[in-house]
């Protein structure tokens, strides 16, 4: 089965170095993440207010960008001309897949072509954010507060959900705070529009067809009408930003109405169709995702990697405690993460970080969505500093660092611009090889040695 059924519409980051996007997704469901270089931005971070986790981009137009803004609108025009044709064949597929006439024809009544969904598409997580900004967003005092409300107000739902599927309510109510800003940002567009429009275009064809046809069978199914089936401009759905072969698999019907709604006002089945989700994701009731730790003087770094699992015990003989100065807990094997290399937090990090890692593969996400969590039950906020005078590399910098790496006799294994853990490897190969420390992170210092 594919992994990460879930994808935030509104999330629109690619973060630097190990929080890149992973997409080994044998992999995720989610979009693509194709990063460029930005030309100068203002950037308005609208976290504060409690929305969804945004950024607000107004490049500086340039002749040639106005010219190629011309040619992508006269591509556009001719795919909305050949769209209708498409529609026709796909409903063909469609049919022969067991989607009934009765399901397609009222689907598509007055389905155009959407080439806003395009542009967004093309020019979806163009620019970078730093793990400690998307943190400062995704745990920032406004959405925190939201977050304390939501749970008061749900208590009980989320307590009866917690009993159902053991997944702690304040890690259900942190991930609808990053997806939709609690309810607040469900996104508005019609999904079989945006799916059919993503699909005809080609460029992801096979996977939003995918999408397109699960949806078909969601209104087949009677769980909601084709004019109530909206979302994100690239079909997530709901409180908690479902696509559709997310919830076949996945939605419940919590409320015992018959239908797996979460579209409504009501967020019942979306919170517990993400308890659901999180629970098939392997995750541990009573198990924290992760604690924040300080390393010993002299630590080795190399042990610092997904792959090097320890007890916290074991742990805590090479000098490794939490923040107060004690031993984590036997919360089972863990390792150790570092999201900012050696100059920023550290993170004992246990198997319910892979559940919601499953969810979304950004590191920043999963530490998003853990130290939200925490926030919301009472906990305090990270203790350790942060290299802010560090910035996010572009796109464009990921791909010459491995290209850099490779022709250096350090083998990313190719040149995508994702800081996986084969480009890691290589830069902790590197790094040792220079007698720098090595903690596998991708920065603008590490691109300048390799220059």
């Amino acid at each position: 089965m594919k992994r990460m059924i879930f994808w935030s519409g509104m999330l629109g980051l690619v973060l630097g170095a190990n929080g890149a996007f992973a997409q080994t997704s044998g992999q995720s469901l989610r979009p693509v993440v194709r990063p460029a270089v930005a030309p100068p931005l203002n950037i308005v971070d609208v976290a504060a207010s409690g929305t969804a986790i945004e950024q607000v981009m107004r490049p500086k137009l340039r002749s040639d960008t106005i010219k190629g803004q011309a040619e992508t609108a006269l591509a556009l025009a001719t795919s909305a001309a050949g769209f209708d044709a498409w529609v026709s064949g796909f409903k063909q597929r469609a049919t022969r897949q067991g989607i009934r006439s009765a399901t397609l024809d009222p689907a598509f009544r007055g389905v155009t072509f959407d080439s806003d969904v395009i542009r967004r598409d093309r020019n979806q997580s163009e620019f970078t954010k730093t793990i400690w900004q998307y943190l400062a967003s995704a745990a920032s005092d406004r959405r925190i507060a939201n977050g304390k409300a939501a749970l008061a107000k749900h208590r009980t739902t989320l307590e009866a959900i917690e009993r159902r599927y053991g997944v702690e309510k304040e890690v259900v109510v942190a991930v609808w705070g990053l997806e939709s800003g609690y309810g607040a940002y469900r996104g508005s567009n019609d999904v079989i529009r945006s799916l059919s429009t993503l699909a005809y275009e080609g460029r992801r064809g096979a996977f939003f067809e995918e999408q397109l046809i699960a949806a078909l069978k969601i209104l087949q199914n009677g769980d909601t009408a084709p004019r109530n089936m909206t979302g994100s401009w690239a079909g997530a759905m709901g409180h908690t930003q479902f696509i559709p072969t997310s919830y076949l698999a996945y939605a419940v019907d919590f409320t015992g109405d018959g239908r797996r709604d979460i579209w409504s006002e009501d967020p019942t089945d979306a919170l517990a169709s993400t308890a659901a989700y999180l629970k098939n994701a392997g995750w541990k009731t009573g198990q924290p995702w992760g604690v924040e730790v300080q390393l010993p003087q002299g630590f080795d770094y190399a042990q610092a990697n997904r792959s090097t699992k320890k007890t916290p015990g074991a742990w805590a003989r090479l000098g490794v405690r939490d923040m107060s100065g004690r031993k984590v807990a036997n919360h089972g094997r863990a390792a150790i993460l570092l999201p900012a290399g050696a100059g920023g937090a550290a993170f004992m990090i246990f198997d319910n970080f892979a559940a919601i890692e499953r969810y979304n593969a950004a590191d920043a996400y999963v530490i998003g969505v853990g130290h939200l969590s925490d926030r919301i039950k009472g906990g305090g906020p990270i203790r350790s500093s942060w290299p802010t005078d560090e910035r996010a590399l572009t796109f464009a910098e990921r791909k010459e660092i491995q290209q850099r790496l490779t022709r250096a006799g350090f083998n990313t294994q190719g040149v995508d611009g994702r800081i996986g853990p084969n480009t890691i490897d290589a830069i902790r190969a590197f790094q040792r090889n220079r007698g720098l420390v090595p903690d596998g992170y991708a920065s603008s210092a590490l691109l300048q040695k390799l220059r």
